[in-house]
């Protein structure tokens, strides 16, 4: 079994990576595969609603000069997806927000192509708003069918400059709560 994370900051080794990478540590200790993608670099644009996603029923944006269509299939490939974003003005950056917009329309167009897989929202933010980024990455879960497991607290970690969510203990305890839940569904679902 696979799971596949997103990191969707511009920092591609800040402290959403590091929360990602503290999930996916835990997952491979119950012998999970796992895979990292960083959006960083890359440009992603939004949704254009052209519905060619759901005339064509491919499994495909129209949108094909950037990695969504990439990220669709390791999406489409794996029993798990974790998505994880910074917190800018108390919301989702622009690159997740695409990724989550064009992904979701694409999997509801073509019969809910996500439905039964098990995902996770991880959030950092420097001080507050991160509700608002976990919400609407969860809100991608829920419309889609998506099983979300719990943790111990909302799955967010909290630090400004690059490396200070790592001094964020409860921040840390949620990460490594939510790679065991994660894990235990899997392996249940498996079964």
């Amino acid at each position: 079994m696979k799971v596949v994370a997103f990191n969707g900051s511009p920092r591609k080794n800040g402290n959403t990576a590091f929360l990602l990478n503290r999930v996916l540590e835990k997952l491979r200790k119950e012998g999970l595969e796992t895979e990292l993608v960083n959006l960083s670099g890359s440009f992603i644009r939004g949704c254009t609603a052209c519905n060619k996603c759901r005339q064509n029923q491919d499994r495909r944006c129209s949108i094909d000069n950037d990695i969504v269509n990439q990220c669709i299939e390791k999406m489409e490939a794996s029993e798990g997806i974790l998505i994880g974003a910074p917190t800018y003005f108390a919301g989702i950056n622009a690159e997740t927000k695409a990724l989550i917009d064009r992904a979701g329309y694409v999997a509801r167009g073509n019969q809910n192509m996500f439905k039964r897989k098990v995902g996770a929202a991880v959030v950092a933010v420097r001080r507050s708003g991160a509700l608002n980024v976990f919400q609407a990455i969860n809100n991608f879960y829920f419309i889609n069918e998506v099983i979300v497991p719990g943790s111990v607290y909302w799955n967010l970690g909290m630090g400004g400059a690059p490396g200070d969510v790592e001094n964020d203990s409860e921040g840390l305890t949620t990460m490594d709560k939510l790679g065991e839940n994660m894990a235990w569904i899997l392996h249940k679902i498996k079964k």
